[in-house]
C-alpha cells in the first residue's frame, strides 16, 4: 500500500479526529491521503486534519475489509491454559495513530496478568498509558487492544485499564523504538 497518495472515498466513511478522539463522518468523495496503515487501521490526513478509520471501513478506502464475527464463542482449547505470547504478539498488533510504532515497543503495556476462570476461559487484566494525558484516543485503543487479545485461545475477557501514573515517558521505549523516532 501506498501511503500519502490521495484516495477518494467510495462512501460516506465514519472515522475519530486525532488526537481529540471525537466521531466525525468523512462524506463520499473526500479526498485523504493515508500516513500510517498499522494494525489493521488506517490513519489518514483530510484537510490538514487526522483522522483515524478502523478497518471495517477499509471499503471506504478501496480496501477490503476482513470479516470477524464478532459474536463468536471464544475457543477453549486443550488445558485451558492462555500462551502469554501470543497475548503480547497481539498486543504488538496495536499501533499509536500517530506514531508508527506498537504500543509494547512504545513501552504503554504497564500490566498484563492472566487469571484463570475454570470451565469459563481465562480473564486478561491490562493496565496501559498513552504517550500524552490529554489524548483523546485512550478509549480507541483500549478497544483495539481488548479485542485482539480476544482472539487469543482461552480467553474469554479482557479488562484494559488506562492510567497516567507513572506519567509516560520516550525512556520507557524499547531500545529499537527508540532508535527508530531517533529518541535516544
Amino acid at each position: 500500500m501506498q501511503e500519502n497518495r490521495p484516495i477518494t472515498l467510495t462512501r460516506d466513511c465514519d472515522a475519530v479526529l486525532i488526537p481529540v478522539g471525537t466521531s466525525i463522518s468523512l462524506p463520499e468523495g473526500s479526498v485523504v491521503l493515508i500516513t500510517q496503515a498499522l494494525g489493521g487501521s488506517y490513519t489518514v490526513n483530510v484537510n490538514g486534519n487526522l483522522a483515524r478509520i478502523d478497518a471495517n471501513n477499509a471499503d471506504a478506502l478501496g480496501f477490503e475489509v476482513e470479516q470477524h464475527n464478532e459474536n463468536a464463542e471464544q475457543e477453549i482449547t486443550g488445558d485451558g491454559s492462555v500462551d502469554e505470547e501470543l497475548v503480547w504478539q497481539q498486543l504488538r498488533t496495536c499501533y499509536d495513530p500517530e506514531i508508527p510504532i506498537n504500543i509494547v515497543e512504545l513501552g504503554l503495556i504497564y500490566e498484563c496478568d492472566v487469571t484463570p476462570l475454570g470451565a469459563d476461559g481465562n480473564q486478561i487484566d491490562i493496565v496501559m498509558t498513552l504517550t500524552a494525558a490529554g489524548c483523546g484516543m485512550g478509549e480507541f485503543l483500549a478497544e483495539d487492544v481488548r479485542s485482539k487479545v480476544l482472539t487469543v485461545p482461552n480467553v474469554t475477557r479482557v479488562n484494559v485499564s488506562v492510567t497516567f501514573e507513572p506519567p509516560w515517558s520516550q525512556e520507557m521505549m524499547s531500545e529499537a523504538a527508540r532508535l527508530e523516532t531517533g529518541m535516544y
